[in-house]
Order: C-alpha cells, then sequence, then structure tokens
C-alpha cells in the first residue's frame, strides 16, 4: 500500500500551517509532518492545534533531536499529543541537522548511540515500564515514570541518510525517513534499511518505509525548480562527503555554502546552487513529471512518499495541484 506525507515548515502564523494541513487531509494524504528547527515557531505548538482541526489524518514532529531535546521531553510532548488526537500521533527522531546545531555550539557527537538511546528511553516513558535506564549517554532513575497512562501506541521513525543510521532504522524503527530524493540513493537507502532489520532478526515489510523529499510542483518545471534552491543549499550543506562524491558535488564547495549559511550570507549560498544539485537532491516538475519521479521511486521499495519543503511556489496551490493531479494516480480519492 502506498501512503503519502507531507511536511510543513512552521514559518508561518499557526493559522497558515493548520489551513494547508486540512487541505492536505481533505485531498487524501496520509500523514503530516512539521519539522523541528528552533529559529521556527515550536513543533508541538504547531502540532497540538493542526490536531484540534485535522480528524483522519497522522501527525508527528518531522523530525525532531535528542540534542536539543532530552528524549524524556520528547517522550512527554508526543504522549501528550496523543490525548488530542488519540491514535493518530507518530515521531520521527534523528541526529539532526548539523548546520543548525552547530548555530547554537552543539556538537553531534556519537549519532548512532544517541539515537538508539533516545528512541529506547522514548519507548519505555510511553508504556511507563518501571525501573531505572543506564545507557551511555542518557540515564533516568525509576522516578522519571510518567504519572500519567498513554492509551495508544506511538509508531517511531528514524531519520536517516548514512549507511549505520540506516540500518539502525531497520533494526529498532517501527518506520523510517530517507533524507534524499536520488532513485540511486532511495534504492541504496532500502537496502540497508533491510539489511538492518533482517541482521535484527526482524521481517523487513513491518518498517514503513519513507522517501522525505523536498520537492516541488507546479504548472511547468522552469516554476517548480527556483523554490528548491535554498532547501538544496541546506541539503548540500548537511550532506556527508560520501554522498556529495557520489553525485560529483566538491566537498570544498559545499563546506562554503555551509559556511555562508551559518553566517546567513543567503545570496552567496542559494546561489551557489546548480541544476545538478537540485537534480540530486529535490523532486520537481510539472505534475506529470513529478508522477513519474514518485513512481520511480515507488519501484526502489519505499512504502511512504513526503512532499517536503518547499512544495512549490505558491504552498496552497502546490498542495491543490499535488492532491488533484499527482495523488490520483497513485490511490483513490477519498
Amino acid at each position: 500500500m502506498k501512503s503519502f506525507g507531507i511536511e510543513f515548515v512552521p514559518m508561518e502564523l499557526f493559522w497558515r500551517t493548520t489551513y494547508y494541513t486540512i487541505q492536505a487531509e481533505h485531498l487524501g494524504y496520509d500523514s503530516i509532518w512539521i519539522t523541528d528547527h528552533f529559529n521556527n515557531r515550536n513543533v508541538y505548538v504547531s502540532l497540538s492545534v493542526i490536531a484540534n482541526y485535522t480528524e483522519r489524518i497522522k501527525l508527528g514532529p518531522g523530525v525532531t533531536n535528542p540534542y536539543l531535546v532530552h528524549p524524556v521531553m520528547t517522550a512527554q510532548s508526543v504522549a501528550s499529543l496523543n490525548e488530542v488526537a488519540s491514535g493518530r500521533v507518530i515521531c520521527g527522531i534523528g541526529a539532526g541537522d548539523r548546520t543548525t546545531l552547530e548555530m547554537v555550539g552543539v556538537e553531534m557527537k556519537a549519532p548512532l548511540r544517541t539515537v538508539r538511546e533516545a528512541v529506547e528511553i522514548i519507548r519505555r516513558q510511553i508504556v511507563r515500564e518501571k525501573g531505572s535506564y543506564e545507557g551511555r549517554l542518557f540515564k533516568t532513575s525509576a522516578g522519571a515514570r510518567f504519572n500519567f497512562k498513554v492509551n495508544d501506541g506511538i509508531p517511531i521513525y528514524i531519520g536517516a541518510q548514512g549507511p549505520k543510521m540506516l540500518q539502525l532504522a531497520g533494526a529498532i524503527g517501527d518506520g523510517a525517513l530517507i533524507n534524499a530524493s536520488h532513485p540511486d540513493d532511495i534504492e541504496r537507502a532500502v537496502t540497508y534499511i533491510r539489511k538492518g532489520a533482517e541482521k535484527a532478526g526482524r521481517d523487513p515489510k513491518e518498517i514503513d518505509i519513507a522517501a522525505y523529499t523536498s520537492f516541488s510542483v507546479a504548472e511547468n518545471e522552469k516554476s517548480a525548480r527556483k523554490p528548491v534552491t535554498p532547501v538544496v543549499a541546506y541539503i548540500v550543506a548537511g550532506s556527508p562527503p560520501f554522498i556529495l562524491e557520489k553525485h560529483d558535488i566538491k566537498v570544498e564547495k559545499a563546506e562554503k555554502i555551509r559556511s555562508d549559511l551559518a553566517n546567513r550570507k543567503w545570496g552567496e549560498a542559494f546561489g551557489a546552487v546548480n541544476d545538478h544539485m537540485i537534480d540530486t537532491f529535490a523532486v520537481c516538475g510539472s505534475p506529470d513529471q513529478c508522477t513519474e519521479k514518485i513512481d520511480n521511486l515507488f519501484k526502489t521499495g519505499i512504502t511512504h512518499f513526503v512532499t517536503g519543503s518547499p512544495l512549490g511556489p505558491n504552498i496552497r496551490a502546490s498542495i491543490n495541484l499535488f492532491g488533484l493531479e499527482v495523488l490520483p494516480n497513485f490511490k483513490e480519492q477519498p
């Protein structure tokens, strides 16, 4: 079964983001992911408002990280949100964006261990497991147990890009959010996720594998490509060297973009993004072009496609365009 999600960056007023989510639910999207960055509006405030104005669609952070937010607090947040949207809450968690973390002086240390322990703690908290937790990086005492009951299970999706994190997602995640848009990268990622699942004794089919893409749709390709430039700049800046080298993008160029972003030199950072970078790190084009690209991505083995930021030159129009001209090619309308 093919599922479709949509990501929103809470840069705009709450009512605007909420309106977009109502629109997405009406058009047949299956999930809503709200990004968690300190320089935008708070993810859980946004999700709480959205939960009150939607009925069916699943929703959650996409993704939060355990460096700026302790996993106990993430567990508390998604558990509390579940009381507003019972049975609809999902939780996306990953190591975070290195460029953003550096802005506040936080070092991304031991990402695999950090994410693994964070997932373990969140799950323990949600089921109110007794006893203490003794990890290498995180520790909780028996007294950290919630004083309230969580009535529903909350699936945890692990955001991943590198081979080891992808395997971890396969080993312990309910789902995986592949931070990629190129078919070759996604096919490779699916292989690692399945490998991780099999090594852990799991059936890979149990894992909801999502391509979490930078996406833009418009009536014509030219209009669709322009809005993805800033997003692609951040993706290039945060991509590991092996990904850059695989796609013939010089690591030095990516480092320069990262530095310009950190120093808020937007013109220089965005101006360094070329068509090759956009084709590598985004899915964009007309409805017909997007339909073809998405169909090719499903052939890699994913089960979930997420239309990530920027969505298009006009958010409202692009959501409609996708919902009315792309989505019906893959599923029946509600």
